[in-house]
């Protein structure tokens, strides 16, 4: 009987492990199928294998919903490729050995090594480095910092400008491939900044700048009962996020592998991710589709059209071929001059304005036309 319990207490042990938290005696491996998982049962972080290639992956996805949705990868261009694999403390670091224990991925980070860390999966999907024995939110390293094509509630896109740590999505290369893909979506900063989604690194669309309420070229960002967004601009970042009002409703924005930023929302009573938005919405929401001193009316055909006192530069304007866009009809006469008003517009592209934000709507015409 004693031989029996020592050799079941053995067994407990070897396959046991705090629930949210890894600590420098413990790791995990691929082959006993161990899992962190947050304390309020929202986010687990594991290995998995996407598809049936041999790459293995550590990642982070929802405890609670039956369809495996992942929301961050480690080792995205650095895959296992066998199932020998092991994760665990050393140094200071996350690492991620392979079956020569060889590090393929690594945080990082530099801190007081001499203390002891630990690393800590939080009910937000943060996976986050702290020291052992300091429960406060002072992180020696996050995964929030380092996001693959999912932003999460609490989340943050764009420039901490105390660091120049710039956080920026990038898609998958497929559907079951996380390894980076062509498109890309970061905050351009300026005198207006704005978010600018990229295909191997060439604009393809642009949010336009924010309004207080949303980006001013997504209108399918108005606001909602259950999802408050926000835009920060200081001297310490340039950020967006967003929040939830319910913790029991999940969320989550997505940079796709086709190239569609979209807002899925998981509705229980049917199991399933539901699509709230999608950006680009049309064909007018393509980055300079028509060209310069042009509009994009995706209700009529063709869909570009020159503003008054313009026409187009080429002929080719009505064989669906704008990129030249539109040139003036007469030139400038600054004494007969005036301003047109253009409603429910999406602002140009604003790399080449300059903007002074101490004078009038009055005072800055009259600077524009001397």
């Amino acid at each position: 009987f004693f031989v029996v319990l020592v050799v079941l207490i053995l067994f407990s042990c070897a396959f046991s492990i705090h629930a949210n938290t890894l600590s420098s005696t413990e790791s995990l491996t691929i082959s006993r199928n161990l899992t962190i998982v947050s304390p309020g049962k929202i986010f687990e972080l594991g290995f998995f294998k996407p598809s049936t290639r041999p790459r293995w992956y550590l990642g982070i996805w929802y405890k609670k919903i039956p369809e495996r949705t992942y929301v961050w990868v480690a080792n995205r261009d650095t895959p296992l490729s066998n199932s020998v694999g092991t994760l665990k403390i050393s140094d200071g670091n996350l690492v991620i050995l392979d079956h020569s224990n060889i590090p393929i991925w690594s945080t990082n980070t530099k801190g007081d090594v001499r203390s002891p860390i630990v690393a800590e999966l939080l009910d937000t999907g943060n996976l986050v480095i702290r020291y052992f024995n300091n429960n406060s939110q002072v992180f020696l390293w996050q995964s929030f910092d380092f996001p693959t094509d999912t932003l999460l509630p609490e989340m943050k896109l764009g420039w901490d400008r105390k660091t120049g740590l710039n956080r920026f999505l990038r898609s998958y290369k497929s559907s079951n491939d996380p390894t980076s893909g062509s498109f890309s979506y970061k905050l351009e900063t300026g005198v207006y900044s704005e978010f600018f989604m990229l295909a191997k690194n060439s604009p393809v669309y642009r949010t336009g700048p924010w309004n207080g309420i949303q980006f001013i070229g997504m209108p399918e960002m108005r606001k909602s009962d259950y999802v408050i967004y926000n835009f920060t601009e200081n001297n310490e970042e340039v950020s967006f996020t967003f929040l939830m009002t319910s913790q029991n409703t999940y969320s989550r924005l997505k940079l796709s592998d086709k190239g569609e930023f979209e807002r899925f929302t998981w509705i229980p009573t049917s199991s399933q991710w539901s699509l709230s938005w999608s950006s680009p919405k049309d064909q007018c929401d393509v980055y300079d589709l028509c060209g310069p001193y042009s509009y994009c009316d995706i209700n009529t055909s063709p869909i570009c059209h020159c503003i008054q006192g313009f026409e187009p530069k080429f002929p080719e304007w009505k064989l669906i071929d704008a990129a030249g866009g539109c040139v003036r009809r007469t030139p400038l006469n600054c004494g007969k001059d005036r301003f047109l008003p253009l409603k429910q517009m999406k602002l140009p592209d604003t790399k080449t304005v300059i903007v002074d934000r101490k004078i009038g709507m009055k005072d800055c015409k009259k600077r524009c036309l001397t």
